[in-house]
């Protein structure tokens, strides 16, 4: 879809009939459950720069939840007779021969999709994370004797919130400002689709307002429009500023406000909208007239509202609905972009149908719309029992929803409509997107691991002879460029080889 982009997803961890766990050694021993052979840190964290804001500044702090500073004080103990170790070891981070990067992140295991174009490939490495990370769990219950299970979900019911980002490559010559207008009004409306489903309000202090359904896990945990953090006092449109490519023709879009969706056909159609949405963008085609008056309050609201109108104020006073404000961003991606290709296309055909059938009546979404299937599944579950909404077994009922084990998970046993198939995702687990740069780092992994010194995403650095060559890989953001890499990487029987196929020194 002319541009590369992923998916980030944090899992929820815990163990079974365990009152209290440690997270962070539970996410490590479960990262290193991925491959037998002792860890080799290879991941260069030097590119790295969370403080970098994309609006021309680096931060001097990052917000963090108030947990962290005591997880902070563990992590040293943890290490505390081999401090030089423990960064490393606490992120243990994996380079997967997929072009994934599997490690821990804030207590969380973290599966990172290698870049794709292709929307359907994109989805089916999503769901190629859960699969690893399921196989992951069961090693390492086979390990201690007592089951591990993870959630593909984004709260935990007692004020965390983990999180969903989805990443897309674009041009960094769109200002800031009109950027964050066009895209932040998306992002709110986007929810009536995209949301995983949640019982409960919740705040950072805890459950809020049990037994109250909402459209989206992640909503009560967004407190600003834009700034550079992603772990508290979150915002809508994240500004960090690492685009992973050439930062003179590209920026990266961290969408840090989406959940983790179940569903494959509401993964394609979240990120498939939102790309279509960014390249609306990079040819100026949205007005003003999107932008939307007190966002913050309007994001809540929406995933709040019991009645299903969700209607939110403009910056111009008009009230209108969220289905009829994603009509004006569908209408004009009809115009300027139908007949681009054929996922373009399924991406129009698919939004402007979930928009009718949420208009007529969006338990007409069963099969599609993971908050429509969950809310399902509870009202099934509370007239059966009959329960009240507040009743904490419900709780149960919204995490195991989001169980990764396809034999436990209450997703896995709906008729729920498949855009990708399973041979595709086992594919993906072994075999990174042929048309990106993913591909030259997965091959490169899987054909010469010992010779590989560190790999970052947008570089790989080989030791030759005693040597360390570097391959810069911001220019196969380039498709054609990529296809030419690749096609080194797969004539040459060395690192040596290959250095020279692609004129390096």
């Amino acid at each position: 879809m002319h541009r590369l982009f992923g998916i980030e997803t944090e899992y929820g961890i815990t163990l079974e009939n365990a009152e209290q766990i440690d997270t962070v050694k539970e996410s490590i021993e479960l990262i290193k459950c991925y491959q037998r052979e002792p860890f080799l840190p290879k991941w260069d964290y030097k590119g790295e720069d969370p403080f970098k804001d994309e609006r021309g500044f680096r931060a001097k702090h990052l917000n963090n939840h108030p947990d962290e500073v005591e997880e902070e004080k563990k992590d040293k103990k943890r290490f505390a007779n081999q401090p030089d170790r423990s960064f490393r070891e606490i992120k243990s981070d994996r380079i997967l021969i997929n072009g994934a990067r599997l490690y821990n992140d804030h207590a969380h295991p973290e599966y990172s999709t290698p870049e794709c174009q292709s929307l359907f490939d994109l989805v089916a490495h999503d769901k190629a994370g859960e699969r690893i990370l399921q196989e992951c769990a069961e090693r390492r219950s086979q390990e201690l004797g007592e089951r591990v299970i993870l959630y593909k979900n984004n709260t935990d019911f007692y004020g965390h919130s983990y999180g969903c980002h989805d990443n897309y490559l674009m041009a960094r010559d769109v200002p800031f400002d009109y950027l964050k207008t066009s895209i932040l009004p998306f992002f709110i409306t986007r929810q009536i689709f995209a949301g995983a489903g949640k019982i409960g309000i919740e705040t950072e202090a805890g459950l809020a307002t049990p037994g109250h359904f909402q459209l989206t896990q992640r909503s009560d945990f967004f407190h600003v429009e834009a700034s550079v953090d992603t772990m508290h006092k979150r915002p809508i449109v994240n500004t960090r500023d690492e685009p992973h490519a050439d930062p003179a023709k590209y920026r990266r879009l961290h969408g840090i406000v989406g959940d983790a969706n179940m569903s494959e056909y509401a993964t394609a159609l979240k990120v498939g909208t939102t790309a279509l949405v960014i390249e609306l963008i990079e040819q100026r085609l949205i007005p003003e007239t999107c932008a939307i008056a007190n966002p913050i309050d309007t994001i809540k609201l929406i995933s709040h509202d019991q009645t299903y109108r969700w209607m939110l104020q403009k910056i111009d006073g008009k009230m209108i609905s969220a289905i009829d404000h994603q009509r004006e961003f569908l209408e004009i991606a009809q115009k300027h972009l139908a007949g681009q290709n054929s996922e373009t296309d399924w991406v129009l055909t698919q939004w402007e149908q979930t928009l009718d059938d949420l208009e007529n009546d969006p338990m007409d979404l069963t099969d599609r719309i993971d908050w429509v299937a969950k809310k399902w599944l509870l009202e099934t579950f509370v007239e059966s029992e009959e329960i009240e909404w507040d009743d904490p077994w419900l709780q149960s009922i919204d995490l195991e929803y989001h169980n990764t084990n396809v034999e436990e998970s209450l997703f896995y046993g709906l008729p729920m409509q498949r855009v990708v198939t399973d041979e595709q995702i086992q594919a993906a687990m072994h075999t990174p997107p042929a048309d990106t740069r993913a591909y030259f780092r997965g091959k490169s992994l899987n054909k010469f691991e010992d010779a590989v010194k560190t790999v970052q995403w947008d570089s790989i650095s080989f030791d030759i002879k005693g040597r360390t060559v570097t391959v810069n890989m911001n220019s196969l953001a380039n498709p054609e460029i990529a296809r030419k890499y690749n096609e080194a990487l797969d004539l040459s029987p060395n690192p040596q080889t290959l250095v020279e196929k692609l004129g390096l020194p």
